[in-house]
């Protein structure tokens, strides 16, 4: 009798395998915590940890019109991005409002674009939109690659343990292939929020495992482990780090989500650029993504919005969480313009009634 299959079919499945428990969010699979919370926020801020990200939305293009229709419709300038590079770019509506921000990565016979998995669907669809005549190809990748994230300030001796010496060789936000102790993977070098390199590990099921293991088995005097979406979760407000769908969705444009480091306002056309311009040309950008800290704790999946002193809205959080680093509850939220300064009192009314008071702060916390 032929025998079941039994090997695991994604990274998550994997994973479980080894003890740790999975939850589905919105159709897909995320482990939330591997270690304690303390521990793995620990290493996100002083050690290294190693985040399986494979959830990211991943979208294949291929054609070669790619580079020039996307340096087209979004807001960075694409048409000339060298073979092995990486550049964020956003796309926006006809209102300039964001419908997703992605990271392209050119490996010049075809392009993947990483992006939230949450919009995903929608960013297939608003590119598909504007293929015209153009030779593009969009194709749901998620399955097909597996994709780690290691960072943290000794991600980049920590990954010497995998690669050695090649990594002198690889540039900031460029790839390289690795084969190293039987492992095959592609190598992405890129700059955290906190300007440190950290980077992005390519490959398939196999090899995804195996870098996993390796990590595992070989982390040596570094202060290693799993991070969880837990623990990113919190790492991510307090650097003041805008997702989708909570603070990149249509509701927002640039300028309110502090990207305006992705729009080049030199290549000319792109679809939302008159908007996008005239908002910063006449100074009417209407609020701004700012911190809040909450006076009172936190109690589970809380929405606020935040109310002047009159009663009158004053904008809205987004992302909230019970700091363990800081030791307060803090949030991201989009603030009108009036209120966005530092230390600004305001309330804030949660869906089940109650209101807590909060304070604006500038961004990142930590």
């Amino acid at each position: 009798m032929q025998e079941l299959d039994t090997r695991p079919t994604d990274l998550i499945e994997y994973l479980s395998l080894k003890g740790y428990d999975a939850i589905t969010v919105d159709g897909y699979k995320i482990i939330n915590k591997y270690n304690s919370l303390e521990k793995e926020l620990e290493c996100l801020y002083t050690g290294v940890g190693l985040r399986n990200i494979s959830h990211y939305g991943i979208i294949e293009l291929k054609g070669k019109d790619v580079l020039e229709f996307l340096h087209r419709i979004t807001t960075n300038s694409l048409k000339d991005i060298p073979k092995a590079h990486i550049k964020d770019t956003l796309f926006t509506s006809d209102k300039g409002r964001i419908i997703g921000l992605g990271k392209l990565i050119n490996f010049e016979d075809y392009q993947l674009l990483i992006c939230g998995r949450e919009n995903k669907p929608k960013l297939m669809s608003w590119i598909r939109k504007y293929i015209i005549t153009d030779d593009v190809q969009v194709n749901d990748a998620n399955g097909k690659y597996n994709l780690l994230e290691l960072s943290g300030p000794q991600a980049d001796s920590f990954i010497r343990l995998i690669c050695g010496n090649v990594l002198n060789d690889i540039e900031q936000n460029t790839l390289k292939i690795i084969q190293s102790d039987n492992i095959l993977f592609f190598l992405i070098k890129l700059l955290d929020e906190r300007g440190q390199s950290k980077f992005w590990l390519l490959s398939d099921m196999e090899n995804s495992k195996r870098l996993i293991e390796s990590m595992i088995e070989y982390n040596g005097p570094f202060d290693f482990s799993l991070i969880g979406e837990d623990a990113y979760n919190t790492y991510r407000i307090e650097q003041g780090i805008p997702v989708a769908p909570n603070e990149l969705n249509d509701n927002y444009n640039p300028h309110e989500a502090n990207l305006m480091s992705l729009v080049d306002t030199t290549k000319g056309c792109y679809i939302g650029q008159e908007v996008i311009e005239r908002i910063e040309t006449y100074n009417k950008v209407q609020k701004y993504l700012c911190g809040v800290e909450f006076d009172e704790r936190l109690l589970g999946e809380e929405q606020f919005i935040l109310l002047s002193g009159d009663g009158s809205e004053a904008g809205t959080v987004t992302s909230s969480v019970n700091s363990l680093k800081l030791d307060v509850p803090i949030g991201l939220a989009f603030i009108r313009k009036a209120f966005a300064k530092e230390g600004t009192k305001l309330s804030a009314k949660s869906s089940n009634g109650r209101t807590i008071s909060v304070t604006v702060c500038e961004l990142p916390f930590v």
